[in-house]
């Protein structure tokens, strides 16, 4: 799966927009979820478990509604509601 495409699927699956560093035509692992987290999950912990595995080392950014980069303790619900302000 081209990395613009894995970003892409992130958001449409989590609701969740993510930034991996690298180029967009690079290959990562398919997003093969179809369920969103749970949402008391922690941002670090959607990395770890879902994000993580499938692009390797490359640098992740999670950004907020207001396009601020949040801290990993912020919980997928409040993050989530961030982007219904756009």
């Amino acid at each position: 799966m081209r990395l613009a495409d894995f970003e892409e699927r992130v958001w449409e699956v989590e609701g969740v927009r993510i930034v991996v560093r690298g180029d967009e035509d690079d290959e990562v692992e398919d997003y093969d979820y179809k369920y969103a987290a749970i949402e008391n999950w922690s941002i670090a912990k959607l990395v770890k478990m879902r994000v993580r595995p499938r692009i390797g080392s490359a640098k992740v950014v999670v950004i907020r509604g207001n396009g601020e980069i949040p801290n990993g303790n912020v919980i997928l619900r409040n993050l989530r509601e961030s982007y219904s302000h756009e």
